[in-house]
């Protein structure tokens, strides 16, 4: 018998009402944080679910919105999401076990489980893969570039070290840097395997989750797995228009591709403070923060990221995948934990959280430290007089990412441009600008710092008082139609396998390759040009001729391709 929309919301609804029915959670504080997933408890609408954790017990769960749209299917606390990135504190708890049993060690080179490495003239050391300070490229990056549309094609474990094993360089020395790498889990994924003569789903299901209950989850290798209860990941391009699906599409684990419940959540959340699991040193290892060779202490330490909400200590992490959106984020002086797990793209699951922290630990809390005090005469730059703002428009440059950013003047205000959608720029105090029109705007300080001596004008870029990025000004670069010619041509790479070609299109250079949109390619400095594939500068021979170009895009540096003879 079919069963009908209604029946169906009816059925989750009992099933979510039954499991609720021991919360100790006050009724109030249950309204505020209903009040919180508003947006997303529509029987039309993807959303999420909630796991409220206090004291060894759940104390509130709840699904809001709908699990499967095709058949109105609502989210319950019992429905199964893809977490993406939260799966990375599991893959390093098997690291951290098998360390334990003394089967490896964590400064390990990472090249005696996985010769096929290449060696790069560096050691790298598990402990540089869990704390993202290989200098290895990353992994989903690499894919794009060979040509792999995320999400949409196949990914295995496999294509992962097709890629990788024809590297020819890192992005920087082990242990200099920490840039996020999901090429490290993987490879910790591929590591447990061969020490431990099991797949990373075997190990985590037999050490893991079957020892704490977790009846629910599961590493997925297999994308053609029929999971029950598992919500479809939807995405949604502009508010007026329909969801439609975006599901993962990988045969990868380690890095991503664990599936989870709310519920379930809660018994791995308790381990840290009761652990059944590898005991009370396995506890500390996790918890370890990592440090670089300069001997700087990272906030990340085992797939968990150490650090403070309004005043107390949090231990989280969050994931994004396609249509999927995860966090889990621990309050441990508080015994207090809440886990957001949600089926829509276009959720922030760190922020619902934090707003249900707002409700529970309201007596614990403490303000945020105020901003600085604003100048409401000076809410826009358009208070600067135009030669003001003259002197501070052009183009900067962040040495270590290579990335460039844009400030211009337009329609009489200061802007910067993000990916070719300029945002005013807001004067808050004197030389610091927050970014308008969009919800992150105010956590964003852009200080602009005057030429001194033999140092160009430069702007300290941070986010929500974090470490700020420089960006000095460079010297402007507006080459004629007429010479763009000279940077035409075909292109490769030792490392992937397409042929990228560089073509004039509209009086600008763009970039064609396989699968993807032709990228119009803006100039930056002298033979430098910067495009959505990130920042593209070309080489020259001794001649002075266009030999080739180097890549420099966050995640991915020098990667070089050289161009080939007509």
């Amino acid at each position: 018998m079919k069963t009908t929309r209604s029946a169906a919301i009816l059925i989750a609804i009992l099933l979510s009402a039954g499991a609720t029915t021991a919360q100790t959670l006050a009724p109030d504080a249950a309204k505020q944080i209903d009040k919180v997933f508003e947006k997303w408890d529509k029987p039309d609408s993807p959303g999420c679910s909630l796991g409220v954790y206090k004291d060894g017990k759940i104390v509130y769960k709840r699904g809001y919105g709908m699990a499967n749209l095709n058949d109105d299917i609502p989210n319950t606390p019992a429905t199964v999401f893809h977490v993406a990135s939260m799966s990375k504190q599991f893959t390093a708890a098997s690291i951290v076990l098998l360390a334990q049993q003394g089967k490896l060690s964590l400064d390990d080179d990472v090249r005696k489980y996985i010769p096929e490495l290449p060696d790069f003239g560096q050691r790298i050391t598990i402990r540089h893969l869990i704390h993202h300070t290989s200098g290895l490229r990353d992994q989903w990056n690499l894919l794009d570039l060979a040509g792999w549309r995320y999400s949409l094609d196949l990914i295995t474990n496999d294509d992962v070290m097709s890629v990788m094993t024809r590297q020819k360089d890192l992005n920087f020395k082990p242990g200099d840097r920490h840039v996020y790498c999901n090429t490290g889990y993987t490879l910790m994924g591929l590591i447990v395997k061969r020490v431990s003569g099991m797949s990373l789903r075997e190990f985590t299901t037999q050490n893991i989750f079957e020892p704490l209950g977790m009846t629910h989850t599961h590493f997925r290798d297999d994308h053609a797995e029929i999971i029950k209860h598992d919500a479809l990941g939807y995405e949604q391009e502009d508010k007026d228009k329909p969801f439609r699906m975006s599901l993962t599409n990988f045969d990868t684990v380690g890095a991503t591709s664990l599936h989870t419940t709310v519920e379930d959540l809660q018994l791995w959340d308790e381990n840290f403070y009761h652990p059944r699991v590898g005991g009370q040193a396995f506890i500390q290892q996790m918890l370890e923060r990592g440090k670089l060779n300069s001997g700087e202490q990272l906030d990340y330490a085992f797939g968990l990221t150490i650090g403070k909400y309004k005043g107390l200590p949090t231990v989280e992490h969050g994931g994004a995948d396609a249509g999927y959106r995860s966090g889990l984020t621990r309050f441990p002086e508080q015994h207090f934990s809440a886990a957001v797990l949600c089926n829509s793209a276009e959720t922030n699951p760190n922020s619902l959280i934090y707003q249900v922290a707002d409700v529970v630990l309201a007596k614990d809390l403490k303000a945020p430290e105020a901003a600085p005090a604003k100048d409401t005469a000076k809410s826009s730059s358009a208070s600067l007089t135009a030669e003001q703002m003259t002197s501070l428009a052009g183009t900067y440059w962040n040495r270590e990412s290579d990335g460039f950013e844009r400030v211009i003047v337009k329609d009489g205000s200061l802007r910067i441009d993000l990916g070719g959608d300029s945002r005013t720029l807001k004067l808050f105090s004197e030389g610091h600008f927050h970014v308008g029109d969009v919800p992150w705007g105010d956590l964003v300080d852009i200080h602009f710092v005057p030429a001194t001596g033999d140092k160009p004008r430069y702007f300290e870029q941070s986010f929500g008082g974090g470490k700020p990025d420089n960006f000095e000004a460079a010297a402007p670069y507006a080459p004629a139609a007429a010479d763009l010619s000279e940077f035409t041509g075909s292109y490769v790479s030792e490392e992937i396998d397409p042929v990228y070609r560089i073509i004039v299109q509209d009086g600008n250079l763009a970039l064609a390759r396989l699968k993807y949109k032709d990228d119009t390619l803006h100039p930056a400095v002298r033979d430098v040009f910067t495009g959505d594939i990130g920042t593209v500068r070309f080489t020259r021979d001794a001649n002075q001729h266009i030999s080739g170009f180097i890549l420099n895009a966050g995640r991915i540096q020098n990667f070089r391709f050289s161009k080939k003879s007509n």
